[in-house]
């Protein structure tokens, strides 16, 4: 069992009979540390880095008085907090005022009697060590704002002292800060940190409670006086990029409006965080009011989530394939297996309301293996109808490719319905090769060992494509949708597809066009020796009947 290590006690005093009788008193209880007089007590201060829970002090003395060292050490924000007893005679009413006055925080009188000083010594530590436990818990140490639950603690007895007042609680974000922390430093972060935390209380003005949320999260709540603009929190930012020293600092923040008194104050922080999160990613948008149309908005996303377990129970998400191209004979090469919801209250629901959600709360897993399965039946199908069946594509995420049974659940899925791996081709969008090349670099090298296509959807959307390309394992290139639907159309981009469809060539790759819309747009393609895509200039996604019949009309209805 750890025994507790004794509470340091400073005993300075000239007089070496008294100082010895202190510590005798102190010793079975404390750590006592003896000085003479004031500047060697400053010595042993400095000496112990200010490790003391209390100092007695003799007033009387040579070198430095105990007046002196008081003052001193109320000069120095290490050892102010100390709290210090001062001896006097009995009859040092006036030493006793004085030595009050400039500090301390009590007295004992000469001649010493110990049970007196040592209930002395306890009670004051004991009340040091509580207001050190209030003041930890009520104030956040790094920036000195109020903590989270003393600010909403505040923030409801001001509510609810000026019930006729308008308020609004501000909250802010910090795009990136992790970013922040590992490139620069923990100690350049908290540099932010302060200065994010003077930023607020100079811009309230003694006006607003502040406070320091959590990470990289500060909220204020501040009386409604004017309208916000967006030059207000661009200075706001600039300022604390200034005075952070750092010149990579972007700022978002969030202006709830506090018209609901009853809901709890962490859930009105809560709506100005999302107003702020909302707003991420948007250039030169520095603030955002959580109003109606955000909390619509969040309502729907959150029914959105609420149904998606009984959607994928109740079969409402339902595949459609957009057919592919090859462009010299117009021959349909394959296809891509996209996902449309049927809700039975919202109707048919586009990918782009609910593929982001599912995406940021791990459920895009559940819904790929969905889509693999519908797909892999439908290739089945087409066997046993005796249709000449053509490669399916389908969508891995990032998620599925950080799962290590992915190509396990794949060989299932081609082992069930009896099919060929290479019919079922995969794709991975190329910003996923960056994030953890190594990784994804072994995982598409199984899949291909055990006989999966693998196409990199969007090439050209990233940075590092081309350094990529040499080393990534794939068959396919998607070409974005952007380099093809480029307006208006220059020699340049004409010239960078060419160059990319010739590389493709060069490293006997496929490569696809997405996104053809035009008859324009085919030409192009066909020009510079593309071979396949897919577009609405060919045809939208369809439900997998339709799409059958389009594979008669192919030409491809029997073998």
């Amino acid at each position: 069992m750890a025994v507790m290590a004794k509470r340091k006690i400073l005993v300075v005093e000239d007089n070496d009979l008294n100082r010895s009788l202190l510590c005798e008193i102190l010793k079975p209880e404390y750590d006592v540390v003896e000085a003479e007089n004031g500047r060697e007590a400053l010595e042993r201060l400095r000496q112990y880095a200010g490790d003391f829970s209390l100092i007695l002090l003799d007033i009387v003395m040579p070198v430095m008085d105990g007046y002196e060292f008081l003052a001193a050490i109320k000069e120095d924000p290490k050892f102010d907090s100390i709290p210090v007893i001062v001896t006097t005679q009995n009859d040092g009413e006036s030493e006793e005022v004085a030595a009050l006055s400039c500090g301390a925080a009590d007295f004992v009188a000469k001649p010493y009697k110990p049970q007196i000083i040592l209930h002395r010594v306890a009670s004051i530590i004991h009340l040091r060590e509580t207001a050190a436990l209030v003041n930890e818990f009520q104030f956040d140490r790094l920036t000195g704002l109020s903590s989270k639950g003393f600010f909403c603690r505040q923030v409801e007895e001001q509510l609810r002292q000026n019930p006729e007042k308008e308020y609004d609680i501000i909250c802010s974000d910090i795009v990136n800060f992790k970013l922040i922390n590992d490139v620069f430093g923990i100690p350049a972060g908290d540099r932010v940190l302060k200065a994010i935390a003077q930023c607020y209380t100079e811009n309230t003005r003694g006006r607003g409670i502040c406070s320091h949320f959590h990470a990289d999260q500060f909220a204020c709540m501040i009386e409604h006086r004017w309208e916000y603009e967006e030059s207000m929190f661009q200075k706001a930012g600039a300022w604390i990029n200034s005075i952070s020293q750092t010149q990579s600092i972007v700022m978002k923040w969030g202006i709830y409006r506090i018209e609901d008194r009853n809901i709890p104050v962490e859930q009105m922080c809560d709506r100005a965080l999302l107003a702020a999160r909302n707003i991420k990613g948007q250039y030169n948008k520095y603030f955002a009011y959580y109003d109606e149309a955000l909390r619509s908005r969040l309502l729907q996303e959150q029914e959105i989530v609420d149904s998606m377990e009984q959607a994928l129970q109740g079969e409402q998400f339902e595949i459609y394939l957009q057919p592919k191209y090859r462009i010299k004979d117009s021959q349909m090469v394959g296809a891509e297996a996209l996902v449309r919801w049927n809700h039975p209250k919202w109707g048919r629901q586009s990918p782009a309301v609910f593929i982001p959600l599912f995406e940021q709360n791990g459920f895009i897993t559940r819904l790929d293996e969905y889509v693999w399965d519908k797909a892999c039946a439908v290739l089945r199908d087409w066997e046993e109808q005796g249709l000449c069946p053509v490669p399916i594509s389908v969508n891995v995420s990032r998620a599925d490719i950080y799962n290590v049974d992915l190509p396990d659940i794949l060989m299932k899925l081609i082992h069930k319905y009896h099919l060929p791996p290479a019919c079922l081709h995969l794709e991975i969008t190329e910003s996923a090769y960056t994030e953890n090349p190594r990784q994804i670099i072994n995982t598409v090298n199984r899949l291909r060992e055990l006989g999966f296509m693998i196409e990199m959807d969007d090439f050209g959307s990233g940075y590092s494509s081309l350094h990529m390309l040499h080393e990534m394992p794939v068959d396919i290139l998607k070409l974005d949708m952007r380099f093809v639907q480029s307006e208006p159309v220059t020699q340049v981009n004409q010239e960078i597809m060419r160059f990319i469809v010739n590389l493709t060539h060069l490293m006997k790759l496929g490569v696809v066009a997405e996104g053809v819309e035009t008859a324009e747009q085919l030409e192009r393609l066909q020009e510079i020796g593309c071979e396949c895509v897919q577009g609405y200039y060919f045809a939208k996604p369809m439900p997998v009947k339709e799409f059958e019949l389009h594979l008669k009309k192919s030409g491809m209805g029997g073998r």
